[in-house]
């Protein structure tokens, strides 16, 4: 066979491959190591400062057709990461998330909102130190296709949403470090 129609064959496979993925629900399982949680916050008036959670797990199901899913988040609270060792210490005491009593930090969600084919927004709770607070996350970036290291589909997204943390219990030294705080979630998930 040709290497010309051996291209054009696997293509089509592909294609098909992709076509049937898209337009029925599936599940992704979240990619731990393209997945990141973070956050930005004003500190004293002085700068925008940031961290983020580098363990996170958790499964996505997405019906794209009928534009609907569901998201299941967890994130690893022991994993906060803010460059210094002496604040991730601070960040896991009882002053802030108290990580010995609570440590996983949850999203949960069956809702998507889609703008035609494009997902808009991600509506759910979030749970941090046993608080559970509805939230909604605004989509920025959403892209499936098939992923060729993987040998399947993979999705993923870029998205944020604002919260203040004293209604999550963690408001130690407001006003003078932000109540308010912005939360990103840059997610990758491969098809199961």
């Amino acid at each position: 066979m040709p290497i010309r129609l051996l291209f054009k064959h696997i293509v089509l496979l592909i294609s098909g491959l992709i076509s049937s993925a898209v337009f029925a629900e599936n599940t992704y399982k979240i990619d731990p190591e393209h997945t990141f949680s973070s956050f930005e916050y004003q500190h004293w008036g002085l700068s925008t400062q940031r961290g983020r959670f580098d363990k996170n797990t958790g499964s996505i199901s997405m019906d794209t057709e009928n534009k609907s899913g569901s998201i299941n988040l967890e994130i690893d609270a022991n994993s906060v990461n803010t460059g210094s060792d002496i604040f991730n210490r601070a960040m896991r005491s009882s002053n802030f998330f108290d990580t010995d009593k609570f440590p996983k930090i949850s999203f949960s969600s069956d809702k998507m909102i889609f703008n035609e084919d494009k997902l808009t927004q991600v509506t759910g709770k979030l749970t941090i130190k046993n608080t559970t607070l509805p939230v909604t996350i605004e989509v920025t970036q959403f892209n499936c296709r098939f992923m060729i290291l993987y040998l399947r589909e993979a999705c993923g997204a870029n998205g944020y949403t604002k919260i203040l943390r004293s209604d999550f219990k963690v408001g130690r030294y407001v006003p003078f470090v932000s109540d308010e705080v912005t939360l990103y979630f840059n997610v990758e998930a491969i098809k199961e």
